[in-house]
């Protein structure tokens, strides 16, 4: 459907057929034609000052691509960029092959300059919340607008925990430099905990454990405390095959946090790899139904030696 033919259907609906939804997704189709066209946008802010109770319930009850869409231009209008961000974050992530983020309003230079550093970290973790392949040409051109905008904000308003996050979606890319320039980025701002376990995700994400392990032994100088990062680190020494320091990394852990069945599990596993012994076997047996696939079928994998 074209867009011309889209925008008169909404028309249609909107006034005739008394349906401010129908409208709402006729105009969606529009933008997805062709997400460049401003007409569109034009349409949707012609629907809403028309109907401005109808469109706004449509807005508050976005869960589907074209009330999405609404919520994220409406926003942008309204001067509310940092849900303009995280609504086309949503869509994004269900459909990152469509070049969203094309839209005239999201390279503006307003909304470029008031986005928030933590809500444009939050827009990109909600695109690969639907766990879509994000590594692919198409995708990363589709993308590129995201990628300007993470590099404007961070430039404006360098946040390392946020940069960390934004981070996560480069390596999801494919754009690994670039996540570590990112994390390097933000390492001169402040060094954080979470940049380093990002950093020690990309080095996985590339395959060296070694640079893996390095960089968590980093976060963990900057929180000793944190059980998680020897579990971590437990399961990078897993990998390397040696079992007697998993065993020892994620006794220290189990101390740390006790309760945590994930953490017991793994102490356990790697214990019985190490040492033969049968009451951790036991152990590992009790716990597993609690443990979440697929860890749960590698920390088995490893205890028995398969």
């Amino acid at each position: 459907m074209s867009t011309t033919g889209a925008l008169a259907l909404a028309r249609v609906m909107a006034h005739c057929g008394g349906s401010p939804a129908a409208a709402t997704s006729f105009i969606a189709r529009a933008i997805t034609a062709d997400p460049r066209d401003p007409e569109p946008y034009s349409a949707l802010e012609n629907l809403r000052r028309e109907l401005p109770a109808e469109v706004a319930a449509v807005v508050a009850a976005a869960n589907t691509i074209g009330p999405m869409l609404a919520r994220a231009y409406l926003s942008f209008v309204d001067g509310d960029m940092d849900e303009a961000a995280m609504s086309l974050g949503a869509v994004t992530g269900y459909q990152p092959d469509v070049p969203w983020a094309s839209a005239p309003w999201f390279c503006d230079e307003r909304f470029l300059g008031a986005v928030t550093p933590a809500a444009l970290a939050e827009a990109t973790m909600r695109i690969h919340d639907y766990d879509r392949d994000l590594d692919t040409d198409a995708v990363r051109e589709c993308l590129a607008p995201w990628f300007r905008a993470i590099e404007a904000v961070c430039n404006r308003d360098p946040d390392p925990d946020a940069m960390a996050r934004m981070a996560i979606l480069l390596r999801a890319c494919g754009r690994t430099d670039a996540s570590f320039a990112l994390c390097d980025q933000a390492d001169a701002v402040r060094r954080v905990t979470f940049t380093e376990v990002v950093r020690a995700g990309t080095w996985r994400h590339v395959g060296n454990l070694a640079e893996t392990a390095a960089a968590f032994r980093r976060a963990l100088a900057l929180d000793p405390a944190n059980w998680s990062l020897h579990l971590d680190l437990a399961d990078v020494a897993a990998e390397e095959g040696d079992f007697a320091e998993a065993a020892a990394l994620a006794a220290r852990g189990e101390e740390l946090e006790p309760d945590d069945v994930t953490m017991r599990a793994a102490a356990a596993a790697y214990r019985a790899r190490s040492t033969g012994s049968v009451a951790d076997l036991n152990t590992l047996a009790e716990l597993a139904p609690q443990v979440p696939e697929p860890y749960r079928r590698t920390l088995i994998d490893y205890a028995r030696g398969t």
